[in-house]
């Protein structure tokens, strides 16, 4: 196989979600495209997940795409076929409930995620961690803990998953807890 064809959905899915997640910036913190995000954790995936799935990292790219755009499951069962766009359902929060209740709906939910979801999880709280005590965003102090106690929480209820990034998201909670203090 050549390069290009391997290397090709991941390039549509980098192009896709740049393009869609163009005008928007990390929460908390302007001067950082929210694509970034996408990259370093499909990068997670990749690097320290052993991820070898193309389905499973062209979701991780566009894991928050339908939360945060117009982009439906329905679009994106048509560029990127239905198993992609399953995972991607299975990760999106509805944002038309609130912030608290999202939360805990990702902790009750959990446990019934696939194993590719469930990756892509746990590499996205972990990603998510450390740009919280990284970036000086503008969230409270309160707020970082509890998106802390939280992922913890929605982490702990998958664990057994992918060892690697466990361990990843038990060294990103050690290095926010010192944080806090």
């Amino acid at each position: 196989m050549r390069l290009s064809d391997t290397l090709s959905p991941f390039f549509e899915a980098l192009a896709f979600a740049a393009d869609q997640h163009k005008f928007q910036r990390r929460g908390g913190y302007d001067p950082l495209p929210y694509i970034n995000h996408l990259i370093k954790v499909t990068q997670a995936l990749l690097v320290i997940g052993k991820e070898e799935n193309r389905d499973i990292i062209v979701a991780c790219i566009l894991h928050d795409m339908v939360e945060d755009t117009d982009v439906t499951i329905a679009d994106l069962t048509a560029k990127f076929g239905v198993h992609v766009a399953n995972i991607v359902a299975e990760l999106t929060d509805d944002m038309a409930q609130t912030y608290e209740h999202r939360k805990q709906l990702q902790v009750d939910r959990a446990s019934h995620l696939s194993i590719p979801a469930r990756k892509i999880r746990i590499a996205d709280k972990a990603s998510n961690i450390q740009d919280i005590f990284t970036y000086p965003l503008d969230w409270s102090a309160d707020k970082k803990k509890n998106y802390v106690e939280n992922a913890i929480l929605v982490v702990d209820q998958i664990r057994g998953t992918n060892q690697a990034l466990e361990d990843w998201f038990d060294e990103t909670v050690k290095f926010a807890q010192q944080r806090m203090h």
